[in-house]
């Protein structure tokens, strides 16, 4: 199975996961200039942007090691994005960054190990920046 393969049956499981959880998927693989967000959920008020992680059972790095400060950046970018896209107030949900990490065995997923509120725009405000 090649990487995108393997990312892509990452993605599919966690939207299933959701779903399952009570999630609505609104959008899958949005795409800006610059980032990309894999899922984007809705449960009553909240408003789920979720980077899939998926990796092999040995990898050295986990999933949430691999959402760095950069990728962060990026995501909370395209979500602004997506909010005034879909003509959405940021005021009318609860938004959360979320971090699924899934963990394959030979071309298998073994777990998925699902992160609410990963990281938040919050940690990058200095009074300087606007990310959306």
């Amino acid at each position: 199975m090649t990487p995108a393969q393997t990312g892509k049956m990452g993605e599919l499981a966690v939207g299933y996961y959701l779903e399952y959880l009570g999630y609505q998927i609104l959008d899958r693989n949005f795409r800006i200039r610059g980032g990309e967000i894999d899922l984007i959920a809705v449960r009553q008020e909240e408003l789920c942007f979720v980077e899939v992680k998926t990796r092999k059972a040995d990898s050295v790095e986990s999933g949430a090691e691999a959402v760095n400060r950069r990728k962060q950046r990026l995501i909370i970018r395209a979500a602004g994005q997506y909010l005034e896209k879909r003509n959405l107030s940021e005021n009318d949900w609860y938004i959360r960054y979320d971090i699924a990490e899934v963990i394959t065995l030979h071309d298998r997923i073994i777990d998925i190990n699902y992160l609410e509120n990963a990281f938040d725009e919050t940690d990058f405000h200095d009074n300087s920046q606007n990310f959306y």
